[in-house]
């Protein structure tokens, strides 16, 4: 019995198709930088109290 599993080779075009792993690493910092700075924005009272006042002009027309 023949278990073994011939898979057609892939043949890529571009050589630097896809990200490697440092890309990848540089994106998910690039990422969670930014995730972290939006939390600090939303985190200021400024911002707070403006979006506050947003809302509530909002739903003050219903």
């Amino acid at each position: 019995m023949n278990t073994q599993v011939n898979e057609p080779e892939v043949m890529i075009d571009d050589p630097e198709a896809g990200m490697a792993t440092a890309e990848y690493a540089i994106g998910t910092v690039a990422a969670t930088s930014f995730g972290g700075l939006l939390v600090w924005i939303l985190d200021q009272p400024w911002v707070r109290e403006a979006l506050e006042n947003i809302f509530r002009n909002i739903f003050s027309i219903f």
